[in-house]
């Protein structure tokens, strides 16, 4: 098995073996202060959401490989994301919006909002059968 995760401080997004070895940079060229990340093994996907300068959610396959942005309007600070296998949905929160949203995570089409709250602060966010399960600071 392997880890991705972020760095917002260089830009990048990184991987390694769960042993911390064969670690190595997937992707380094246009991020702008990526912040979260979900991984699809099965269809191969890599997904993340990025604050910046333009504000994003990006996929791309687990290689880093024709990287294309999901979603770009309407969010200023996506925070979490999350994947529903079942339905083949992408979730995310969005700190500023106070909201979470979904895609359809092939396609980016089928944008639909969730939850909405007013001063929510919203962080984390999962999706497991039925349930969403989110955070806030």
């Amino acid at each position: 098995g392997n880890i991705y995760w972020t760095d917002h401080g260089f830009n990048l997004l990184e991987v390694a073996r769960l042993n911390g070895s064969f670690r190595y940079v997937v992707i380094s060229q246009g991020l702008d202060q990526p912040r979260s990340v979900a991984v699809h093994p099965e269809k191969g996907y890599l997904f993340w959401t990025e604050w910046g300068q333009t504000p994003c959610i990006g996929r791309a396959h687990l290689d880093g490989s024709e990287k294309i942005v999901l979603v770009s309007l309407g969010i200023a600070w996506p925070n979490g994301i999350s994947i529903d296998y079942e339905e083949n949905k992408l979730y995310w929160c969005d700190a500023r919006t106070d909201k979470i949203e979904r895609i359809d995570l092939e396609s980016g089409g089928s944008r639909e909002i969730v939850l909405s709250g007013s001063n929510v602060d919203m962080f984390s966010v999962a999706v497991f059968g039925a349930y969403i399960y989110w955070s806030d600071r």
